[in-house]
């Protein structure tokens, strides 16, 4: 369980994505120490600022690549990447044993405030409302935004709610949202120091 790293190639007519990531280490819970290095290109500016940030406040460390279709528009591109990263995140996480299992979080982000929580079930669920009035920040569409949430969470096999709270301005509540969601992970894969299955049925692979 100390190494908890996973690399997806994920190739389409559609997009084109190299990714690793490595999840904190046990070490890491115990010592402070977090060795993080962030390496995100999707081609578009906005999604990468909204990654870097779910990886700094996860404490992981996430090299992401992809090319897409942006000639066509950003769904592609956002979905395929949330995809791969719900597949690097349960292959990275390995069987689910000896971690909490659930975790939650409120994070402002000045006039703005989310909440996540999060299981780590093995049931694929996704309740996002993010609450978004304009129809782009940047060059990604406010429609894409709780799409990638969903996607991230049905490939992770996990349940995750995010609820944005309050704010008036979008780039804040999109950004205190994923933040929300990086310490609400990080807490639900911190490890217990046992190697129990935190299920009554034995397994969360099932």
């Amino acid at each position: 369980m100390t190494s908890r790293t996973a690399s997806i190639q994920r190739k389409t007519n559609e997009t084109d994505i190299s990714l690793t990531l490595r999840l904190p280490s046990v070490e890491s819970y115990t010592s402070g120490v977090v060795a993080a290095e962030i390496s995100i290109s999707t081609g578009i500016g906005f999604l990468d600022h909204m990654l870097h940030a779910l990886a700094k406040h996860a404490h992981w460390s996430l090299t992401l690549k992809c090319t897409g279709d942006l000639h066509v528009d950003d769904h592609h591109t956002a979905e395929d990447v949330a995809i791969a990263l719900g597949q690097a995140f349960k292959a990275a996480l390995g069987e689910p044993r000896g971690i909490k299992r659930f975790g939650y979080a409120y994070a402002p982000l000045d006039e703005a405030l989310s909440r996540c929580v999060v299981d780590i079930s093995g049931r694929p669920h996704a309740s996002i409302d993010l609450g978004l009035k304009r129809e782009m920040i940047g060059s990604l569409s406010c429609e894409m935004i709780p799409h990638i949430f969903e996607s991230f969470a049905t490939s992770a096999c996990i349940t995750m709610h995010v609820d944005v709270l309050k704010g008036f301005n979008d780039h804040h509540r999109s950004e205190s949202a994923f933040k929300a969601a990086a310490v609400a992970l990080r807490e639900a894969i911190t490890p217990t120091g046992g190697s129990e299955v935190p299920s009554t049925k034995g397994t969360l692979n099932v």
